[in-house]
């Protein structure tokens, strides 16, 4: 077990998830315990991004001085990865299951962690800086490994494949995430914001050149529908394109096999 004193001596192996955590004496606050604050935390993230994040105002918003929260946490990268645990807890596994064969529970599984991904744009820079071994982040793993196991795939590829197709979800539900996030702070809809942004680079004469093979696939996007149908339709159209390629790897292998 990681001791929190000794995370910054060790960072490969710190994590709040595997520190040894010192029994506090007496009782907490009222009213105030880890559940709350980390729900205080998620809502902060959302709504603020990761920059305006501190101990203080997180107690400023709980209404409880900033010296209580450390009856349930040492530090704010352990408020951030309790968050990060808590929204791997939105994703549906109940609907993963009920899904059907692999291919279903992979497209269960990417919609719902790009949801996840969308919902909370904190996530996508947080991911990589922590060891994510929560409970609900390892539930969502299993799943992942389970699925891609039943495609046949020899175990020397299945790594391969879930990177293929679960770092295409986060880098998907990264820039959709981020592309609602500045149409929100333009006071904006999505659908306006990229209609403004489009035309105002399509009108620059300095873009003009470039642009001049674009132009069609720029109509196109902009004939098909909102945003949101967009973002739909290029989703489910690349994750087929991935599960087809997952499909033409299996039985390459078992040509190889023979």
């Amino acid at each position: 077990m990681v001791k929190a004193a000794d995370r910054a001596k060790n960072p490969a192996r710190s994590s709040v998830w595997l520190e040894k955590r010192a029994a506090r004496s007496g009782g907490g606050p009222a009213g105030l315990d880890r559940d709350r604050i980390v729900a205080a935390s998620v809502r902060m993230l959302d709504e603020e991004g990761l920059a305006k994040l501190s101990m203080r105002r997180l107690a400023t918003e709980l209404g409880v001085t900033a010296m209580s929260l450390y009856w349930y946490v040492d530090t704010k990268d352990d408020i951030i990865e309790y968050a990060i645990d808590t929204v791997y807890g939105e994703v549906d596994l109940t609907a993963v299951d009920a899904a059907g064969g692999w291919r279903e529970r992979i497209r269960a599984l990417a919609l719902g962690y790009r949801r996840m991904l969308v919902r909370h744009p904190w996530m996508s820079a947080v991911a990589g800086q922590y060891l994510n071994i929560g409970p609900n982040a390892i539930a969502v793993g299993t799943k992942i490994q389970e699925a891609i196991r039943e495609t046949g795939l020899p175990i020397t590829r299945q790594p391969s494949a879930m990177s293929a197709v679960f770092q295409f979800v986060y880098g998907y539900g990264t820039i959709e995430g981020q592309f609602s996030r500045v149409a929100q702070q333009a006071g904006m809809s999505q659908d306006d914001y990229y209609t403004d942004s489009i035309k105002a680079f399509r009108e620059d004469e300095q873009f003009m050149d470039a642009l001049e093979g674009m132009t069609d696939i720029l109509d196109e996007r902009q004939s098909h529908g909102s945003v949101d149908q967009i973002w739909d339709r290029d989703f489910d159209y690349a994750l087929d394109v991935l599960i087809a390629g997952i499909e033409v790897m299996v039985e390459r292998s078992r040509d190889e096999d023979q």
